[in-house]
């Protein structure tokens, strides 16, 4: 999955998923490619055609940051898109990769997890792979046991389809928070591995892959479908575990009085183990 033209892969795709009508374009209808054509992209960021096309082939590949600037703009992306665009354009110095260590949360962390009783919580590594979860967590969402990885669950899980109403949009952004989480660094065994699966056993991984989105979704709000209490809503807030790089502790809410948050305290009641089964544990 390694490729030496991430600049030009990353360009060709925005490109290609560009609306021309956006930047006030005629569309003329249909067009032999999608999205912009490689010398509307030139003009509308001030370059030559030649030299658009050079980037995107990688023949060219350093940019200046005014250049870069121009290109975001003309292709419409986000701060963090942008952020992504200049990080292939200058990348890091590569550092020797040490032996591939397993992701592991701090006792701290699992103990604050175990606490909250009435707030599913759950803890994703860097390529999304569940490394702890609560309770609550686990009775609200299967797929959020530790061990499974949420890519996976998604893309490879027929009945993932069920668990998630808005399934498409879940999807998208757990792709796109992929790539973010990746960056430049597309050498990584554990993300070559994950992704080589992943694209060969599902074509919508390999469509949504391709786009090259970038987008990392610190808060929100996501549906899930119970077939114990039917449709949850909840919001959610992504934090940044501090001392494990990569780590984000996902904690889930409800709104107060909404049939969501009674719907949570009827799942959280019914996973709380009966007497007599913590006596037998005594």
């Amino acid at each position: 999955m390694s490729s030496e033209n991430q600049l030009g892969e990353f360009l060709r795709a925005r490109r290609e998923v560009a609306q021309p009508g956006d930047l006030g374009l005629p569309d003329p209808g249909r067009r032999r490619v999608p999205g912009l054509r490689r010398e509307e992209v030139a003009m509308l960021a001030g370059v030559s055609a030649d030299y658009y096309v050079r980037l995107e082939q990688g023949r060219d590949r350093h940019p200046s940051e005014q250049v870069l600037e121009a290109l975001a703009r003309v292709l419409g992306l986000n701060d963090e898109a942008a952020s992504h665009l200049h990080s292939l354009a200058r990348p890091s110095p590569r550092r020797r990769r040490s032996t591939a260590r397993s992701e592991r949360v701090e006792p701290g962390v699992q103990r604050l997890l175990d606490a909250w009783t009435s707030t599913p919580a759950v803890v994703f590594g860097r390529y999304l792979d569940v490394l702890a979860a609560n309770t609550l967590a686990l009775a609200l969402n299967r797929c959020s046991a530790p061990g499974h990885n949420q890519l996976r669950a998604i893309f490879l899980d027929p009945e993932s389809h069920e668990i998630y109403p808005e399934w498409d949009s879940v999807a998208a952004d757990s792709v796109a928070s992929l790539r973010a989480a990746a960056g430049s660094d597309l050498d990584d065994p554990r993300l070559t591995d994950l992704v080589g699966e992943l694209s060969l056993k599902s074509a919508e991984f390999r469509q949504l892959w391709a786009r090259h989105d970038v987008r990392t979704k610190t808060r929100g709000t996501k549906r899930f479908l119970h077939p114990m209490v039917g449709e949850v809503t909840v919001g959610f807030e992504s934090l940044a575990i501090t001392g494990s790089p990569g780590q984000v502790l996902a904690v889930y809410h409800a709104e107060p009085g909404s049939p969501s948050e009674r719907a949570l305290a009827l799942l959280g009641s019914a996973s709380v183990p009966e007497a007599s089964e913590v006596t037998e544990r005594s």
